[in-house]
């Protein structure tokens, strides 16, 4: 049971649901037992000869009124009980759900989307069963098996040992059967995670798949998973189809034995016809509790297996966290400090940034360039906090980084990722996803400065267009365009947008730049570029090679130089060139 620990606070928010259910549960069980007791008089009476019309229409009533008790009080503890659990699966399902929200990106590049969605859905549908029908199972199977024993006994206690001598086999075999299917179900488990990433992964990827024209191949693929999944729920299938037999054979053989025995019994006059009979129906009685000590067993094996799973990811410590001296007030306004930042990678390569010193001061505009693999993006990444930086090496205002709250740090940037991803919803709200309470027209101001408001226009819906997941029915350029309307939305004074013109035409390129010069007045922005467009525009220049800062300076004092940012202003307006000749 310490898998369940998580859950801890959930079942003390939930105690007098679960209380009252069980008290419910507990008045089902004494009303059950009491109408063989009924029926047990009846009998009696009628074999004696000395029964009335009227007696007999009494004892119809009483077990009428029993069987509207026992419904009534069914309903109260499955209402109370099975909707503590819903309310449990609830909690539990958002906990994992936030807790997956504080992860780092590296604990997501190892875990494949498959696996988490299967633990967000079967896993914790699991620990729903185990805190449901689970723990109503055991409860019912001690306070019925034990109530039904004692009426059994008050009516013969040798009858009743003959009685429940195959019955510990019924639990025994149950407990056998149950970790078999317990290990059996582990492996469907994983299979059924497999098999979800697959089918997610393929939905995803569908273009490529179409294009590559490898519908056959994919669609292989996944048949052989299938057919894995089939083959072990068939498994489990064959466990269970040789577990009822065996129930129902031992508890067969109880009734075989009950039925001689207490047969005789009844012939000797020993115990009378309507004791035999209460004595049988208790024995029918008797048998669903040893069947749902193992059904409970099974359950709550499920539901533990399922929770230690669910357990190792609620364990994992995010890489990137508020650390106990993140406590900097107050609004941010866009001075940035880097001092001797050096970055590596840990597997024994050079660093990926080596020895950065760099001033930005309020509100000036800053342009990032390099060759592929000279650390921008990993600088931006720092920047925002999605990679952890050393201490004492990133100031902002004068603060260190690791002293600003992140969601405060991250209120502050408005970032556009070198990776925009959109998601399946209207253009208008995937704006305003960062500021969900703006206002329309300051959603369309910001969608006006990224230059996509005019084409969103233009789609039969206009801004409320849904655009399919991950932005699917819009252009490159025009899910970059999306992403900066998204940061411009935010108005923060700082502004970093990493390679997110790459997508859009030139001249695109100058009106976003020119709709940004004005918004960006007074702002502290950092563009990272393979374009010349901004270069002109920049206040001062970064040039990184390999890691280091080799150049920085303003667009003609560098360009003058005739080093490497000169090499790479040239090799690029070279390739606009070509570029514009082409169109």
């Amino acid at each position: 049971m310490k898998s369940f620990k998580t859950l801890k606070e959930d079942l003390i928010q939930n105690r007098w649901r679960i209380l009252t259910g069980l008290a419910a549960l507990l008045i089902v069980d004494v009303l059950q037992l009491l109408i063989p007791r009924v029926i047990k008089h009846s009998i009696d009476d009628l074999t004696s000869g000395e029964i009335s019309p009227l007696r007999l229409l009494f004892y119809g009533i009483q077990i009428l009124i029993l069987a509207l008790g026992i419904g009534g009080f069914r309903y109260v503890w499955r209402y109370l009980l099975l909707g503590a659990s819903r309310r449990m699966e609830k909690a539990l399902r958002s906990r994992f759900f936030l807790h997956l929200q504080t992860l780092s990106s590296s604990y997501f590049s190892r875990s494949k989307v498959g696996d988490l969605m299967a633990h967000a859905i079967n896993d914790i549908e699991s620990v729903r069963m185990a805190m449901a029908l689970g723990l109503v199972f055991i409860v019912d199977t001690i306070i019925l098996g034990i109530l039904t024993l004692c009426f059994m006994v008050y009516i013969h206690p040798l009858l009743t040992l003959y009685a429940v001598l195959p019955m510990p086999l019924i639990t025994v075999i149950t407990l056998f059967f149950s970790r078999t299917i317990h290990h059996r179900y582990e492996g469907l488990q994983k299979t059924f995670s497999q098999l979800t990433e697959k089918v997610r992964e393929s939905i995803s990827g569908i273009r490529v798949i179409k294009a590559y024209a490898q519908e056959k191949t994919e669609s292989d693929k996944l048949s052989g998973l299938s057919q894995d999944y089939i083959r072990r729920n068939v498994g489990v299938t064959r466990i269970w189809g040789m577990f009822f037999p065996l129930l129902l054979f031992l508890s067969n053989l109880s009734m075989a034995l009950v039925l001689y025995l207490g047969g005789r019994l009844t012939i000797l006059q020993s115990i009378s016809a309507g004791d035999f009979v209460a004595f049988m129906s208790y024995l029918g009685m008797l048998a669903w509790p040893m069947m749902a000590l193992g059904w409970a067993i099974n359950m709550v094996q499920r539901g533990a297996a399922s929770m230690d799973r669910i357990n190792r990811i609620l364990g994992e410590k995010p890489e990137i966290s508020d650390a106990s001296e993140a406590t900097a007030s107050g609004l941010l306004k866009g001075k940035i400090e880097i001092r001797g930042l050096t970055v590596s990678s840990g597997n024994g390569e050079p660093p990926i940034l080596n020895d950065i010193y760099l001033d930005i001061q309020e509100g000036e505009k800053v342009v990032i360039v390099g060759r592929t693999g000279s650390g921008k993006t990993v600088l931006c990444h720092l920047l925002v906090r999605m990679m952890e930086s050393p201490h004492g090496t990133i100031f902002f205002d004068g603060n260190e980084i690791h002293r600003i709250p992140i969601k405060r740090l991250r209120g502050a940037i408005g970032y556009v990722p070198q990776d925009t991803f959109l998601f399946s919803d209207t253009i208008r709200e995937n704006i305003a996803f960062g500021r969900p309470d703006a206002s329309s027209e300051e959603i369309e101001g910001a969608a006006r400065i990224a230059q996509i408001y005019d084409e969103a226009m233009g789609f039969p819906s206009g801004m409320d267009t849904v655009i399919g997941e991950k932005g699917i029915t819009l252009s490159g350029g025009q899910r970059q365009r999306v992403t900066i309307a998204r940061a411009v939305l935010m108005n923060p004074p700082i502004f970093i947008i990493d390679d997110g013109l790459s997508s859009v035409d030139i001249q695109t390129e100058e009106r976003i730049l020119d709709g940004l010069e004005t918004y960006l007045k007074g702002k502290t922005s950092i563009l990272v570029t393979h374009r010349i467009a901004p270069l002109r525009r920049a206040d001062r220049i970064i040039v990184l090679e390999e890691g280091r800062v080799a150049e920085m300076g303003d667009h003609l004092t560098l360009l003058s130089k005739g080093g490497i940012y000169a090499k790479l202003y040239w090799e690029r307006e070279m390739e606009e060139e070509l570029e514009n000749e082409k169109f």
